[in-house]
């Protein structure tokens, strides 16, 4: 194996950069993948998740087995070591692979010299795992979450916070949507079936189908015919309560990567759509997924705070504000959010929420509907949201989607089930004063 492709290296590094440097998964996974085969770009990913769900506990055993941290142009190793930890307690590879490619990582950081520490580590670990093991077994650790959302999940959900907290902590499921204008969801199935697969139909979202096993997009039949799409089903959810119909005007806002731009027009294929989104470099995602697709609609830059500078006095039929949120209900996906988001950020997102919703509002024809989305799991950004925005607004009115008491719906992560998600639906009232 060349040295800048062992996969262990590469993903020490990766995680320096996010827990280190703050910079996000999503963006460096991608580039360091494109290289690899498929079974390699999957080691990848396996390891850099698996590092940053049990981050904490790996940190702890470190703290056990190293007399000093590895600080400086040595920091790389110090998650090589817990690539290898990680290898060692919760994955399938053998534990001599598992230790040789991981010291091997070092030659490939151009450490060669550290081959020998990063064995003895590795080694020690192995001989003394059940005592290690135990002398880090402390509630705070095992969560494996940060203290500060610990603290906002238990204060705003004393039920629900450790089921939140354990389906954060799990591999999630992979869900699919049938592009109902190809495939009824049964018939689509039935060709997943011959292929020696299987999958479970969601109750509710028409759709959506969960697969038993997940697998690569190009086991799927007819993904690049546009026959199927990856989305959670929690997602999926949006565009049911939005009701999209033929020949509307409809607006999608924060629409990157384009899930759910292109479901609006699997159900309604006519209607006009304008896919909103302010990261340029993103709006290159939808433009890829309507392609595949083989579908249309407008795809424009622009901020959600102004949108007179991107869709002068348009109104449109219906909205979709997908709104920037912490993405706390979806960091069983993105297990980098728990290290990367900060507490001074909830106030902040709030903010911005707010100020889209009000800017947005007065684009929405009278009658129409918008549905507000948010994939997290905390009421500062979602019911408190809605309840703020509805005593601001008169003309709107809250349906399908709770009581004005607490308004909106929010969804918890589950193990078989969807990710965290909070939806809100608004129609504007054409009778108020």
């Amino acid at each position: 194996m060349k040295k800048q492709n062992n996969v262990r290296s590469l993903a020490a590094g990766a995680l320096e950069r996010v827990v280190e440097k703050g910079e996000s998964l999503s963006t460096i996974l991608p580039v360091l993948q494109k290289p690899l085969n498929d079974k390699d770009s999957a080691l990848l990913q396996e390891l850099c998740f698996g590092v940053l769900r049990m981050l904490p506990r790996l940190e702890a055993l470190t703290g056990q087995l190293m007399e000093r941290t590895l600080k400086g142009k040595l920091r790389p190793l110090h998650f090589l070591i817990m690539v290898g930890l990680y290898q060692l307690i919760a994955m399938r590879v053998p534990p001599h692979a598992a230790l040789a490619e991981t010291v091997e990582g070092a030659v490939a950081l151009n450490r060669q010299q550290m081959k020998g520490l990063i064995n003895g580590v590795l080694r020690q670990f192995q001989r003394r795992q059940g005592e290690l093991m135990t002398s880090v077994d402390d509630a705070k650790v095992n969560y494996l979450h940060p203290g500060w959302l610990l603290k906002r999940l238990q204060l705003a959900w004393p039920d629900n916070w450790q089921q939140i907290v354990a389906a954060n902590n799990q591999r999630p499921p992979m869900w699919l949507r049938v592009n109902r204008q190809l495939h009824s969801r049964d018939a689509w199935l039935a060709l997943l079936q011959e292929k020696g697969k299987d999958a479970y139909p969601h109750p509710d979202e028409p759709d959506a189908l969960r697969l038993d096993t997940p697998c690569t997009v190009s086991q799927l039949p007819g993904f690049t015919k546009g026959w199927i799409t990856v989305q959670d089903v929690s997602a999926q959810g949006c565009i049911r309560l939005l009701e999209p119909q033929n020949g509307e005007t409809i607006l999608d806002l924060c629409a990157a990567p384009g899930g759910k731009t292109t479901h609006i027009l699997e159900a309604a294929p006519t209607a006009r759509v304008m896919a909103v989104d302010v990261d340029a470099q993103r709006l290159v995602r939808i433009t890829e997924n309507l392609t595949r697709l083989a579908m249309q609609a407008e795809v424009i830059q622009g901020d959600g705070r102004t949108p007179s500078a991107w869709c002068g006095e348009q109104q449109f039929d219906r909205i979709l504000i997908d709104a920037p949120c912490s993405a706390t209900g979806v960091i069983r996906r993105h297990p980098d959010i728990k290290w990367l988001r900060r507490d001074r950020d909830i106030d902040e997102l709030a903010a911005l929420q707010s100020a889209i919703l009000d800017a947005v509002w007065p684009h929405l024809k009278q009658g129409g509907t918008l549905v507000y989305a948010t994939c997290s799991v905390l009421p500062e950004e979602n019911h408190q949201q809605i309840t703020a925005f509805l005593s601001r607004h008169s003309d709107a009115q809250l349906t399908d989607t709770g009581t004005p008491a607490k308004p909106g719906l929010q969804i918890f992560p589950a193990p078989d089930g969807g990710d965290g998600f909070f939806y809100a639906k608004l129609i504007k009232n054409v009778n108020a004063v």
